[in-house]
């Protein structure tokens, strides 16, 4: 089933956008490991809507419910349940759109695929709502890699045209920080940048969209398999289930074409007694597998499909072309908001391959 992921560790999501609750279920976390609230509450903060005015204003408290695998402040090991009501919902702004499909969303697809009998109410089940539960169990497999020395962090690299600096030029330090800003960029004047554009998109009912870039620190060598399951095939399938998310590439990527191989491969060395590379072209992975450094992604996330500019579309009802203007309250940038269930969709998957690789 699409909405299943993962072998040792084990995910499915539930619900809709604007149905009565949404929640997940996870096989296979270990037991014994002890959950820090307050941690994840912090969390599960940044992807909170209505922080700002950059990001939509409908009011959701995110207040989960563990209702299976947790007991005395610890895992059990069996599985693990958690659900999220939801409370601020406006169903009325969605009337219109039953029969009008919104360009480059899911409605059309979905209508198809589920012979009309889909919730089409903010998304439904393709909504980026679906991202909160996600991100509690993701929250919780970042706390146990994190008790490992695994650390995930990530950042804006880009907003529209805007660039922030690489996250391999800045500190661990500076990576754990940059989610304490407005938005998780590294430049405070990209930063301020950024609000500035983010205002005029909101004043031009329009939207943008941008890269968020990844890095994954303290996993050892040997993580992973080739071919189909290597360590990129399976945080593809993981990050791809990320609403929004349109591309993703590793280390440098696409760059990788217009280089030459003297420049591209990353020389080894042994430094304080490890084998470690000069350069990290390759994002920390050969072969499927990791080989010790840091492992370096990108994602690529479209501007939010909804936006309240009159756009071409058709009746599905009525067999015609028509026109459409959504209203509502839409993210500006849904990029914005993808950075903690970006370190999130990672956790999950990493924790997965560690635990098929070792016991933890």
């Amino acid at each position: 089933m699409s909405s299943l992921i993962g072998n040792k560790l084990k995910i499915g999501l539930f619900g809709e956008s604007h149905g009565s609750r949404i929640g997940a279920i996870a096989y296979g976390f270990p037991s014994g490991f002890e959950i820090s609230k307050d941690e994840l509450n912090k969390f599960l903060s940044r992807r909170k809507t209505g922080q700002n005015k950059f990001t939509t204003q409908r009011k959701e408290t995110d207040d989960y419910e563990i209702v299976s695998g947790y007991y005395n402040d610890r895992t059990t090991g069996t599985p693990f349940a958690v659900i999220i009501k939801n409370n601020d919902i406006n169903s009325k702004d969605y009337e219109q759109l039953k029969y009008k499909m919104r360009p480059s969303h899911a409605d059309y697809t979905g209508h198809i695929k589920y012979k009309g009998f889909e919730d089409n109410r903010g998304g439904g089940h393709f909504s980026g709502r679906i991202t909160a539960p996600l991100c509690v169990i993701g929250g919780i497999a970042l706390q146990i890699l994190k008790s490992k020395g695994i650390e995930i962090y990530a950042h804006i690299k880009s907003l529209y045209d805007i660039e922030d600096v690489p996250i391999e030029k800045v500190s661990i330090e500076e990576q754990k920080k940059v989610c304490e800003k407005t938005l998780a960029f590294f430049d405070d004047e990209k930063l301020e940048e950024a609000k500035i554009l983010l205002e005029n998109i909101k004043k031009e009912k329009n939207s943008v969209g941008g890269i968020i870039e990844l890095a994954v620190h303290g996993v050892k060598a040997g993580i992973g398999d080739p071919i189909f399951d290597s360590v990129e095939s399976r945080l593809s399938s993981m990050i791809f289930g990320i609403p929004g998310v349109k591309g993703l590439e590793f280390g440098c990527g696409f760059g990788c074409s217009k280089m030459k191989g003297s420049l591209h491969n990353d020389p080894f060395e042994i430094k304080d007694s490890k084998i470690v590379t000069t350069t990290n072209n390759s994002g920390g992975i050969n072969g499927g597998i990791t080989n010790g450094m840091p492992i370096i992604l990108r994602t690529a996330v479209k501007p939010t499909a909804s936006i309240g500019l009159v756009q071409d579309t058709v009746d599905i009802k009525e067999m015609k072309n028509t026109k459409l203007e959504i209203t509502g309250r839409h993210d500006p940038a849904i990029a914005v908001r993808i950075v903690p269930v970006l370190e999130a969709a990672v956790a999950i998957s990493m924790l997965d391959m560690i635990l098929e690789n070792t016991d933890i």
